[in-house]
């Protein structure tokens, strides 16, 4: 039903001798081969062109979604479980899943159908919503919740690659806007429609919903999603398998997967100093250099080829996402704690005051990519999105037990705002800078980053809390330490004396302006990653046939590996041709053309 992407191998030369290659010089072959069905791809247009976009966006909402719409049901959950003490496991398994399988989908991208791939991320998806709606029990419900968290790895790389191939690069800003859209309106929804389902209905249909629009989407993807022939794809079995760094990958996944563990763990469920949390975090470091090493000295079949992160805007792109995504989560995830114990707030009505961040950041995205499908340009919009989300979030750092609704406002809209008109600038700056085979992995760098950034950085910012609550709150009479493990927001402040209750509440408020200024910080630094950006215009993506000649020239002899560039060279130059007239194809250099013939 997926099957491989259209093959257009011209048969050997009668008498022709047997090239012996390598496994990668199959690839380069193939690449040489099936150039011209790239450059000759029409992308889809009037009502395919909705619904195969359509389908993008309702798997990234149903996958963001999921991100938070279980914060509201975790209560049923545990009541009707028992499972009190797993309550951390309901969000970390998706955290952990979805963050360690990121990077290696951007392969598997880029070797096997795009079709079959996004196909299969989105059952997986489907599958552990299945298993979680119909859990018998708590290890069950994990469980679904990791499974999950595997097809949100390959739906999120996937659903860029999507769009590449459905949008030319030059009309792709407005519509990889709409993806911050999507993100921003499902962060909004996700604790609101599980409050609702879990009041109303059951908690269950928290995840038996994302069934049937999961399905409408699948059934769109393997119908009317079409790709043109890759190269890649039509190479043996055994030379994908070889090209997917299973040295890399078995030391990763671990790697990421004891870390976010420590991290979860550490300063709550266990000490910093205690053996379990040494032994994690050791390897977890241990095993991220041996990832290192191995993208370093194995570069042909790097999950991460080293050529990537030496491209200018993909090294800042991923600085930027780190602190961009490390930075969102600190704000929103502590501003709703905010509401909550400063202004005594329910969940609900928390989240609800949230919506000027949400919403500002829709508002932004929608408009970024309008201005940037305009002027061609990515990077001013970016760099004046990261300087106002800076300003933004220094004013959240201001917030005082009276500050008043216009100013909290206020301080939202502006913070909003700046992450919404840089926060996709990094992935459309890997789609600009790298060859369509490789967007894919561009993709997945960034989200890793950022969902890597954001986990890490919750982490941060509650030890951060619970360090400041310790301090300030040890010198108010009737304090115990253990009333911050045990109790919660607003728990916490009443269990104080009434005399002392004001006292409490400006501790709280302090503590959380500490973590406000790590959020702040991050993205001062943001600013960093958008200054350093190159300025490319996705109106001009190829150009004159001597200078392409001139790169790839150049990018043979820079690269020790050179044999292993002939896929990213013919695939370079179909980037280049893919955007430009049709008649405009013919002037790009094509020596792996001319030597296949």
């Amino acid at each position: 039903m997926f099957g491989r992407d259209k093959k257009t191998q011209d048969p050997p030369t009668p008498g022709q001798a047997p090239d012996p290659a390598s496994s990668q010089d199959d690839i380069n072959s193939h690449t040489a081969e099936l150039t011209p069905a790239e450059t000759n791809h029409e992308y889809p247009t009037g009502l395919r062109f909705a619904l195969v976009l359509s389908s993008v966006y309702i798997t990234i909402f149903l996958v963001s979604l999921d991100r938070l719409i279980v914060t509201t049901a975790i209560p049923a959950i545990t009541n009707e479980f028992n499972s009190l003490p797993d309550v951390g496991w309901y969000g970390s398994a998706y955290l952990l899943t979805s963050c360690a399988f990121q990077l290696l989908f951007g392969k598997l991208y880029r070797f096997y159908p795009i079709r079959a791939v996004y196909a299969i991320s989105v059952i997986l998806f489907e599958v552990g919503s299945a298993l979680c709606g119909a859990a018998p029990s708590s290890v069950a419900f994990i469980l679904g919740r990791a499974i999950q968290g595997v097809g949100s790895a390959g739906i999120f790389s996937g659903g860029i690659v999507v769009i590449v191939y459905a949008v030319p690069l030059h009309r792709r800003p407005f519509w990889q806007g709409m993806i911050g859209a999507v993100f921003g309106v499902s962060s909004v929804l996700g604790p609101l429609v599980g409050g609702a389902f879990t009041s109303n209905v059951t908690w269950r249909w928290c995840f038996y919903i994302n069934l049937p629009f999961g399905g409408v989407a699948l059934a769109i993807i393997i119908f009317l999603l079409r790709v043109p022939a890759r190269p890649e794809t039509n190479a043996s079995t055994k030379t994908k398998l070889s090209q997917l760094d299973a040295p890399g990958t078995l030391a990763l996944l671990p790697a990421v997967v004891s870390l976010l563990l420590a991290l979860e763990w550490g300063g709550l469920t266990y000490a910093w100093n205690d053996r379990r949390i040494i032994a994690l975090l050791t390897l977890g470091i241990f095993l991220g250099i041996v990832f290192i090493l191995v993208q370093a000295f194995m570069p042909k079949t790097a999950t991460i080829p080293p050529r990537i992160f030496k491209q200018r805007s993909i090294l800042a792109g991923f600085w930027s996402t780190i602190v961009l995504g490390s930075q969102m989560m600190i704000f929103v995830y502590f501003l709703p704690i905010w509401f909550q114990a400063i202004q005594g707030v329910s969940a609900v009505n928390s989240g609800i005051r949230l919506l000027p961040t949400t919403l500002s950041i829709v508002v932004a995205s929608i408009s970024n990519g309008l201005i940037v499908t305009k002027i061609g340009y990515y990077t001013p919009t970016m760099i004046l999105g990261t300087a106002i989300c800076a300003i933004g979030g220094g004013l959240l750092t201001t917030l005082q037990i009276d500050t008043g609704m216009p100013k909290w406002i206020g301080y939202q809209i502006l913070y909003g705002f700046g992450q919404g008109l840089c926060f996709q600038a990094p992935n459309l700056a890997a789609q600009t800078v790298l060859p369509k085979n490789e967007v894919a992995i561009g993709a997945s760098l960034m989200f890793f980053s950022q969902i890597l950034g954001g986990a890490i950085f919750i982490s941060v910012g509650q030890n951060v809390l619970n360090n400041q609550l310790l301090s300030r709150l040890a010198k108010l009479p009737g304090f115990s330490p253990a009333l911050i493990e045990t109790g919660g927001a607003t728990t916490l402040i009443n269990s104080f004396p009434g005399e002392y209750r004001h006292d409490a509440l400006v501790a709280y408020n302090e503590s959380l302006r500490t973590v406000f200024r790590v959020g702040l910080v991050l993205a001062a630094l943001s600013v960093i990653g958008a200054a350093s950006m190159e300025w490319r215009s996705v109106k001009k993506e190829a150009p004159d046939s001597k200078a392409a000649k001139s790169d790839v020239e150049k990018g043979v002899t820079d690269n020790p590996d050179s044999k292993s560039d002939g896929d990213t060279i013919a695939a370079r130059s179909t980037h280049q041709a893919d955007e430009k007239p049709a008649g405009a194809a013919s002037e790009l250099p094509q020596p792996s053309l001319e030597k296949m013939n």
